[in-house]
């Protein structure tokens, strides 16, 4: 009666129906009801609509609050709202903080020519201009035993003693206010502006007072600067801009789900790879963003649902080059230790972690390894292969023969001039980094071998060609990123080769029809004899 729906099929529907509510969700954000009669007792109408005179103060102080013990640190007076502007400061540093202790930044916006202090319509926000965070390992040239020099004189620690979080001084305090005159009504006033609301009552009508806002996104780890006893003062670049309502509210979640994030465990590092996708960017493309990076997710568990169905019932590696599997197995690993070894966000390292441990299961599947225990000890025994196994074995080991003679010299003299000229924690960084940089740089070479399989066979109708084409559509997506996402430069130019051996394996398919008689990727001919018996029409 009804229809066997496939757990493709599912997937994607659960996907759409995510993507509509999030665009939902999303609508919900940036959009605020205004009120219908501007004349009503139930508007809140905006201080800024009277233009008055106004005066920006900054203070600084060791204790987040406004009751004494501040230093003036920068005054903007006739402070026009409209206005941008980037100003350089040095801020001197109390004994306290420079004892790896803490400094806040106290923002006033107050009418002109009074202090914060005297005046009852003032708006304030505390921020701090340090962070805790564990200071990066210095890196030392392995032959010459030269340390790099550190900035601004960071503290040295002992190399035995274990790393704890020492003060950094955030060297960025940027500022906005909502320029637009929005009217907002009492009953739909929204959460997450309420508590950035100030409002007072003018007759009967309510005043709200400028909407200061501290973007803490704008905070990056490359920006921060260790803090040193032997430092008196240190530069703060003020920025101030002004922002939407809109973008003033999808700001304040962004903000509030970083904050969640690191009151569940997650550090300054972590925090800062998420704040990565929303700063210096516009709403439009962080919209288009989502959208493209939940297409990729969706690619991505198809690619590794067809591939896992693939591996499962492969029986024969008929055409299928084991050395290539051997590679991607290796790297994938390199990869995995080596964002182990630069302290990875766990968002990205668990991920790369699930997929070594399927490459080493492929490379079970493929040599035909079981595992037996005897006495708590494990024993391996490789199974046999047949003829055209045996056949594929010899074009496979003969196309590894040709790329050895290019690509053993380049990885080689590639790791000697990393030791020579650059800085690694420890000779284990150096032999990762290495490793790495091999698999970035000449990893699709050891893609050739399938092709050159593939020639001599001259068929590719034992290739997965369902992954294939979801992680063709995600190597195009990653093109697309690799101009405008930041990222190394091996990183970027390893999604542009990608590319090239996938278009000769499309001329491949093109170039080789399918063979109704050579067995498929589940080891089956399609002009096989069924085995059961037949049915009578």
């Amino acid at each position: 009666m009804f229809q066997k729906t496939s757990f493709t099929t599912l997937i994607v529907g659960v996907f759409v129906v995510y993507v509509l509510h999030t665009c939902w969700v999303m609508y919900g954000i940036v959009y605020t009801k205004p009120c219908d009669s501007p004349h009503g007792d139930n508007c809140i109408s905006p201080y800024l609509a009277t233009r008055p005179r106004l005066q920006l103060s900054i203070y600084t102080a060791v204790k987040p609050n406004v009751d004494g013990g501040h230093t003036l640190i920068h005054t903007e007076e006739d402070f026009d709202i409209s206005t941008k502007f980037e100003r350089i400061v040095n801020v001197s540093l109390p004994k306290k903080t420079r004892s790896n202790g803490t400094l806040y930044a106290l923002v006033f916006v107050h009418q002109s020519g009074i202090t914060p202090w005297q005046d009852p319509r003032q708006v304030h926000l505390v921020t701090q201009l340090t962070t805790y965070m564990v200071p990066k390992p210095p890196e030392v040239s392995l032959i010459t035993g030269e340390q790099q020099e550190e900035e601004w004189g960071g503290q040295q620690q002992s190399s035995k003693a274990p790393p704890s979080p020492v003060s950094h001084w955030r060297t960025r305090l940027t500022l906005n206010i909502v320029s637009d005159h929005f009217l907002f009504d009492q009953d739909f006033l929204p959460s997450d502006v309420h508590r950035y609301l100030k409002a007072y009552k003018s007759g009967r009508k309510m005043v709200y007072l400028p909407l200061l806002f501290v973007d803490e996104l704008s905070n990056r780890v490359k920006d921060l600067l260790e803090i040193n006893s032997s430092v008196a003062e240190l530069p703060l670049t003020i920025s101030y801009d002004t922002i939407s309502l809109g973008r003033l509210r999808f700001w304040i979640h962004m903000q509030d789900a970083v904050f969640s994030l690191q009151q569940f465990g997650f550090t300054e590092k972590d925090a800062d790879e998420i704040k990565g996708i929303f700063v210096d960017t516009n709403l439009y493309f962080l919209a288009l963003t989502f959208f493209v990076a939940a297409f990729h997710l969706l690619f991505d568990f198809l690619a590794f649902k067809n591939d896992i169905s693939f591996w499962k019932q492969k029986k024969s590696m008929v055409g299928m080059s084991s050395k290539a599997v051997l590679w991607r197995c290796f790297s994938t690993i390199v990869i995995f230790l080596y964002l182990f070894d630069e302290q990875t966000s766990m968002l990205v390292l668990l991920p790369a972690g699930v997929g070594s441990l399927i490459e080493v299961w492929k490379v079970k599947k493929a040599l035909k390894i079981q595992v037996f225990w005897k006495g708590g000890r494990p024993t391996f025994m490789f199974g046999k292969l047949d003829e055209s196994e045996r056949r594929t074995e010899q074009y496979d080991t003969l196309a590894m023969q040709y790329l050895s003679y290019l690509l053993y010299p380049l990885c080689l003299g590639g790791a000697a001039y990393a030791l020579v000229y650059l800085r690694y924690k420890s000779w284990y960084s150096w032999l990762i980094n290495s490793l790495v940089n091999g698999v970035y740089a000449f990893g699709f070479l050891f893609m050739l071998p399938q092709l050159f399989v593939n020639y001599k066979f001259k068929s590719v109708a034992h290739l997965p060609w369902k992954a294939f084409m979801y992680k063709a559509f995600n190597t195009f997506i990653d093109d697309v990123f690799a101009f405008i996402i930041t990222m190394p430069t091996s990183h970027r130019l390893a999604c542009f080769r990608d590319d090239i051996v996938f278009l000769v394996y499309l001329y491949q398919r093109w170039l080789y029809p399918v063979d109704k008689t050579r067995v498929n990727e589940y080891g089956v001919s399609y002009d096989e004899e069924p085995k059961g018996k037949a049915h009578d029409d």
